[in-house]
């Protein structure tokens, strides 16, 4: 204490320094305490996710006796079974049918959820939720189960569709003997299920949309085109971009449909790459071979994250 009663000045740094340490302390042990949360997840991450995918690229350097491939051989150590797909027109097909199947049945699920949240949009409450709440009974029903009722309307001979067609003396289609039918009953069912996936995010992003907005287009004289374009679109670019990137990763490893629907046929001509990669790793007990298809999905996939996350990552910096 000095003379004048004040506190002398060298005391003061230690109680500053001991409220330093005092908080680097709480933040060290909050930290502790965040990890320690975590833990489950990413356990539940590293089980169900991490390791599978390690798994899958092991064995996808196997060859069909689960052993590696010799040195001499003309298939190089770990990369057999990539060269064997790679000459294979088998592969390429499904290559080719996977991307458009998934990409045409994105874009259709896109257009068909925007027209239908926007009419939602303009519903009243009331009657919104009725609609909403039916429209979303194809995406609530399990996917194999949904599946099966298409492939009984898909029959030749007993389904609903063909009857119907008969009626208005249209005739018969082969929805599912014909390559190029099978391939849009294929994408007709996946649009079918997934629509309502994208009615409901459209909707939310048109829900958050600000009013004002709106009304400050119409003061100036905006068509319901130019609203749309300039302030709707702008607005909702960022859910549209992750709607369509999520449900392109669901849609390329989509197995149920092919599966119930035509298997992979006629002649090979509908697998995408979760069906033909369970062909050939399942039920042909070449594991290592369909461990390898399977891997194929991801650069592509990557690829398309890559760019959709980028336009989303410079869209929030621009609205900074």
């Amino acid at each position: 204490m000095a003379a004048d009663g004040s506190v002398a000045a060298s005391a003061l740094p230690p109680i500053e320094g001991n409220r330093v340490s005092s908080l680097q302390r709480l933040a060290r042990r909050r930290s502790t305490i965040a990890f320690v949360m975590t833990v489950p997840l990413l356990a539940v991450v590293i089980g169900l996710v991490a390791y599978p995918a390690a798994y899958g690229m092991y064995l996808s350097t196997l060859n069909r006796r689960m052993t590696g491939f010799m040195e001499g051989e003309w298939l190089p150590t770990g990369l057999g079974n990539f060269e064997i797909l790679f000459e294979s027109e088998t592969f390429w097909n499904v290559a080719w049918q996977s991307c458009i199947f998934a990409i045409t049945a994105v874009l259709l699920k896109a257009a068909i959820g925007f027209w239908l949240a926007h009419m939602l949009h303009h519903i009243p409450t009331k009657g919104q939720r009725k609609w909403r709440g039916m429209l979303l009974v194809p995406w609530v029903i399990p996917p194999a189960l949904s599946t099966l009722g298409w492939w009984w309307m898909f029959d030749p001979s007993y389904g609903s569709i063909n009857w119907l067609l008969q009626v208005f003396a249209v005739p018969e289609v082969p929805w599912l003997g014909e390559p190029w039918w099978a391939r849009l009953s294929i994408i007709i069912v996946n649009v079918w299920y997934g629509a309502p996936f994208f009615m409901i995010m459209y909707l939310a992003a048109l829900k958050s949309v600000p009013e004002q907005l709106y009304e400050a287009a119409a003061i100036d004289g905006a068509t319901a085109w130019q609203r749309l374009r300039y302030v709707t679109l702008p607005m909702m670019a960022n859910i549209i971009s992750i709607t369509v990137l999520f449900s392109l990763i669901v849609t390329f490893a989509n197995y149920d449909i092919v599966r119930v629907l035509t298997n992979g046929g006629p002649r090979d001509l509908t697998h995408v790459f979760a069906s033909y990669a369970f062909q050939v790793g399942i039920l042909s007990g070449n594991i290592p071979r369909g461990a390898a298809v399977s891997l194929f999905m991801f650069p592509i996939l990557a690829i398309c994250a890559f760019f959709v996350l980028r336009g989303v990552t410079r869209r929030n910096k621009e609205q900074m």
